[in-house]
């Protein structure tokens, strides 16, 4: 359950562990003619880092080029909490990053195992996203799409939107 007071207090710490929670979310590139593709995140607060697992010969994986900037769509794992992140996209063959996320799961995906030649690593260096969180209470929600409606003047209150700047 997405906490609304965690989006108004503390929305980086917020996103990161929700990150942190799903199996995958979607990526792709600005201006891509190419659709976003279902990618397993593994978020690295420290650095404003997503790094996600992928093979050279990918059509997203040749697309990235010096500059390139992405987009990473969240959807959190109750369906309560959203997220849009933007940053630059870089290919990485990071060993150290590889075997610090590299688990049974990334290991069906590649032949070789960690010594596979197409193996790569995307790091997306996160400068800002966008954020949604809202209640999961049915109560809640319509008790505030009820004073909406009887009042012109008041919008429901059912979530938070947050703009964030990572450095």
């Amino acid at each position: 359950m997405a906490s609304l007071t965690e989006a108004r207090e503390a929305p980086a710490r917020q996103l990161w562990d929700e990150i942190a929670e799903i199996h995958a979310g979607m990526l792709g590139i600005e201006g891509a003619r190419a659709h976003m593709q279902p990618m397993a995140p593994h978020p690295d607060p420290k650095t404003n880092t997503i790094w996600f697992f992928t093979k050279t010969d990918t059509d997203l994986a040749q697309s990235i080029k010096p500059g390139t900037r992405g987009y990473f769509c969240v959807v959190g794992k109750n369906h309560d909490y959203h997220a849009s992140l933007g940053g630059t996209l870089e290919l990485r063959h990071d060993p150290a990053k590889i075997d610090e996320y590299w688990s049974s799961v990334t290991a069906a995906w590649y032949e070789d195992g960690k010594a596979d030649p197409k193996l790569t690593l995307i790091a997306m260096h996160v400068d800002d996203a966008d954020i949604w969180a809202s209640t999961d209470s049915k109560l809640k929600f319509g008790w505030e799409i009820a004073k909406a409606n009887y009042s012109d003047e008041k919008m429901p209150d059912v979530g938070v939107k947050q703009h964030l700047e990572f450095a």
